[in-house]
């Protein structure tokens, strides 16, 4: 999936990844995919309901090696 833009979030803890998610997709036009890579293991739920809240796509997601990839629509 083409992303526009990856934002790297491993290593933060709660509720860092929201944080510089919601900052980063400030910066996005609209249709634009931001993928996010985190390892905070709560980074699944806590995306999941921002991204309903926002009025974003949830595109998809999936772990590799212990890392969360999320590729985020903005709406």
């Amino acid at each position: 999936m083409e992303a526009t833009k990856v934002l790297d979030c491993k290593g933060l803890a709660c509720p860092m990844p929201i944080v510089r998610t919601k900052k980063e997709m400030d910066h996005l036009s609209s249709g634009d995919i931001l993928e996010i890579h985190a390892t905070d293991k709560g980074a699944k739920n806590d995306l999941t309901a921002w991204v309903k809240s926002g009025g974003h796509d949830l595109l998809k997601d999936e772990e590799e090696n212990g890392v969360f990839k999320f590729w985020l629509k903005k709406g």
